[in-house]
């Protein structure tokens, strides 16, 4: 029985599924979206760039959840934003990935999701596709001046961080994953998977990993990979 470690955004799903949550959420009221175009010069720039990429998401995600004062309340309007969207959301889950995730659970695998999505977006999402209860960490969110922000981003190094946090301390036997971020998960793996990564990072993913590395394309648009 192997431990496995799935990315969410561009492995199993083709898009970044937070980005379209904080879209949802701020396309509710004209007022957000004003407020977002206001700071979006201030606050993009940092989206691209490691260490402050937490601190620009939560200035939108703030934006998408004033009014919304816990956890709780977060997670109904993440629910429900799934719930009407559904039928759009599963679409832009890739079957190759399915179908290795699903492999991996039929083998018994103890199979894992770690994301920087909000946590309960990602759970709801595979909840959806897979009829499982799958373990998923993800970035959490806590209340700041009358809505929300990532308190916890599971991205880089802390992805690992957090999944120690959570008991999965354990060898990692295979990681998936699209994101050059994520090469601290890709280094502790036994055996990393490259999945769909941009075309820009594949020499960077060939130079930093072993020789003979999987680097595989399972159709998300615009990504690069082997086809399989």
């Amino acid at each position: 029985m192997k431990f496995v470690v799935f990315d969410f955004d561009h492995t199993l799903f083709d898009a970044d599924s937070g980005t379209k949550l904080v879209k949802w959420l701020i396309q509710r009221s004209r007022w957000r979206v004003l407020l977002a175009v206001l700071v979006a010069p201030l606050a993009a720039p940092l989206i691209a760039f490691i260490p402050t990429r937490r601190y620009g998401i939560s200035v939108f995600v703030w934006i998408g959840t004033l009014g919304l004062h816990d956890e709780a309340e977060v997670n109904r309007t993440i629910d429900l934003y799934v719930d009407e969207n559904i039928s759009d959301l599963r679409k832009l889950f890739m079957p190759i990935a399915l179908a290795q995730f699903n492999e991996h659970l039929a083998a018994g695998d103890t199979v894992i999701v770690a994301t920087g999505a909000p946590t309960e977006l990602a759970r709801k999402l595979m909840r959806e596709v897979t009829q499982e209860k799958i373990p998923v960490i993800g970035t959490i969110l806590g209340p700041i001046l009358g809505g929300m922000h990532a308190i916890q981003h599971c991205h880089n190094e802390n992805k690992l961080v957090m999944m120690r946090a959570h008991g999965y301390d354990a060898p990692i036997d295979i990681a998936y994953t699209d994101s050059f971020a994520d090469l601290p998960l890709a280094l502790a793996a036994a055996h990393p998977v490259i999945v769909n990564p941009k075309s820009s990072s594949v020499d960077d993913f060939r130079r930093a990993l072993p020789a003979g590395t999987p680097i595989v394309w399972w159709g998300a648009h615009g990504r690069a990979g082997d086809r399989v």
